[in-house]
């Protein structure tokens, strides 16, 4: 099952990463463990960051979980915790938007000394909502998402009337409304991509 853990939003220190704003989705996991996990997300979190160099994104796999690091050239980094199902592209499309927002509403002089009691982002948990399902929160896989199931509506349909036992090579050779260009060319491309099976 596709799954985020968490969200947040840090600032890469010289020495350290501090939480500059976090949102955890802990509900999966029993009552008592749940201080242990974030505890140990949190740690991650940091560690991962002060290990990313700036201007760049890294995807780490520890155990069943994925983490996603964006660091931008001005500090301020994201992560993203997710089970190994969520996808890359839209884990860091998220974490893009996120740190656009967070740098359109916090001044970049509030990073180095803020942490998260200090820091007004009361965004983060519901991004973190939305995008539990990132085929209707990602607009790009919500489209790739349709036009696949087009794509098999359509292998079906074909293979329907051709199961009716007409040959679609046979109904192009009988059809008057194709041109012979038209013909030639469906012949061409048979040829050409009878190395492939569907």
């Amino acid at each position: 099952m596709v799954k985020v853990y968490a969200l947040l939003v840090l600032h890469k220190g010289i020495n350290n990463a501090s939480i500059l704003k976090a949102a955890y989705d802990l509900q999966s996991f029993s009552f008592f463990q749940r201080g242990s996990v974030q505890e140990f997300m949190t740690f991650v979190s940091k560690t991962m960051v002060e290990r990313t160099h700036p201007a760049s994104r890294q995807s780490v796999k520890e155990g069943e979980y994925m983490l996603q690091v964006y660091v931008r050239a001005d500090n301020l980094a994201g992560v993203l915790i997710s089970d190994h199902e969520y996808p890359n592209r839209v884990a860091h499309t998220l974490i893009t938007k996120i740190l656009d927002e967070f740098t359109a509403a916090v001044p970049a002089a509030n990073w180095a000394t803020g942490n998260e009691t200090t820091i007004d982002f009361p965004v983060l948990p519901q991004y973190l909502a939305k995008y539990q399902n990132p085929r209707e929160a990602d607009a790009l896989t919500k489209i790739q998402n349709d036009l696949d199931e087009t794509k098999i509506i359509l292998h079906d349909t074909i293979k329907a009337v051709l199961e009716r036992g007409e040959k679609l090579d046979d109904l192009v050779e009988k059809s008057n409304s194709l041109s012979l260009h038209s013909k030639t060319f469906y012949k061409t491309a048979r040829k050409t991509n009878s190395c492939c099976t569907y």
